[in-house]
Parts: structure tokens; sequence; C-alpha cells
């Protein structure tokens, strides 16, 4: 069994390394592995897809990464599990909207724009522990519960069109989206590798997860 993180120059990957790799020890998951190595990426198990910055840019890195196709071919043609961490998870809507009008991947239906609290005295970005709120029950959030906490630092957020997609969501002036999932696809705004035990716990269960 391989899980690859796919590196595609999007920022540091060291912690979710070492944390996908704990959890791999401890649940019999096989290897882990970062890689922009295109042939690794066709023959994983399940894709990991991290993302720091700003959605063109990340958008526009991937694309043009040796590994895009292989990962389109991974999850659309083959089904591998996936997940998409932080703005990984966001361009799996079908539009970004940060600074100007990109396509994503369309794996969701949702568009990435930035949160707008309705509490003047919350400030974007959205930065630091919230608590989830499950909408929707799914194998990899087996033993997580509304009221568990996750780290999040970001000021974009997806907003749904497909309200049946969004797995949980956090308050903060408004309902801002947490978890996404289709069929074998998975997104987190947040960052599990930096959401102690309940963010383990998740990457535990995606390293189970067999859709």
């Amino acid at each position: 069994m391989l899980t690859a993180i796919i590196d595609y120059e999007s920022g540091n990957l060291h912690s979710a390394e070492k944390a996908f790799q704990r959890m791999a020890a401890e649940v019999d998951g096989g290897e882990v592995v970062v890689t922009s190595d295109a042939e690794t990426v066709a023959r994983a198990d399940r894709l990991v897809l991290p993302g720091d910055g700003a959605f063109p840019a990340c958008a526009a890195a991937l694309r043009a990464s040796g590994v895009f196709q292989a990962l389109i071919e991974a999850v659309e043609e083959k089904g591998r599990p996936f997940l998409g961490i932080c703005v990984g998870m966001q361009l799996m809507a079908h539009t970004g909207h940060e600074y100007e009008e990109v396509a994503g991947l369309n794996w969701i239906n949702g568009a990435v724009r930035k949160i707008t609290p309705s509490e003047s005295g919350l400030k974007v970005p959205h930065m630091g522990w919230n608590d989830l709120v499950i909408d929707t029950d799914h194998p990899v959030l087996d033993g997580v519960k509304t009221g568990d906490h996750a780290y999040f630092v970001h000021s974009y957020q997806m907003e749904m069109d497909d309200a049946g997609q969004r797995l949980a969501h956090v308050d903060y002036g408004c309902d801002v989206t947490a978890i996404v999932g289709r069929d074998t696809m998975l997104g987190f705004q947040f960052h599990p590798e930096k959401s102690a035990d309940a963010g383990l716990r998740m990457i535990g269960n995606f390293l189970k997860w067999a859709p």
C-alpha cells in the first residue's frame, strides 16, 4: 500500500509527511512518500494534495507540474482515494475567485470565495482552532464528533453549490466549509497534521479507507 503526498512546490510538506508516516505505522497503512514523480503518483494506492498560498498560483503550479496528468488519471479514471488539504481542497472546486477567476479541478460542486464573517470583530484570515460541526457521516470521520477541534489558516473558503457534498463546517460569523467529499474524493480545509488527536484520527482513517 503506497500513499503519495504530491509535491508541486506549494509549500513545506515536512509536518504532513511526518503525521502521515506516524499514522501509517499505527494503522498498518503501508508506505508514505512525498513525491513529484509522475510514475510514483500513477502507481500510488491513495493520493494527498496539500497546498499553501493563493488559489491561482497553486492551480498554475499543479497544472504545470509533471504529476498533473497522472493525478487526473488516478483519481478520475482509476478511482484512487484522494485527499486535498487546505488549498489542495479548494482546488477541488469548479472555480476559484481569489484575485481572479481561475478554473479548479471541478471535482466538488462549489466555488472558492473570500470569507465574509457577519461579525465585525472576526478577522480574516480565519486562523487558529475551531469546532467542527459534522453534517454528514463518512468513514474517514469515524471517531470524530461535533465539537472536536481542527486548526485552520485561510482567507478563502469553498461555498457549496451542492450541500450534499459538504461533510462538515465551522462557525466563523458564517458557515465555513471544513470538509467536502464525494465518491473517492475528500477535502479538508484545515490542516489535519496540526489538529491534534482529531486530525491524526482522520489521517489514520483515510489511510484505512477502502471506498
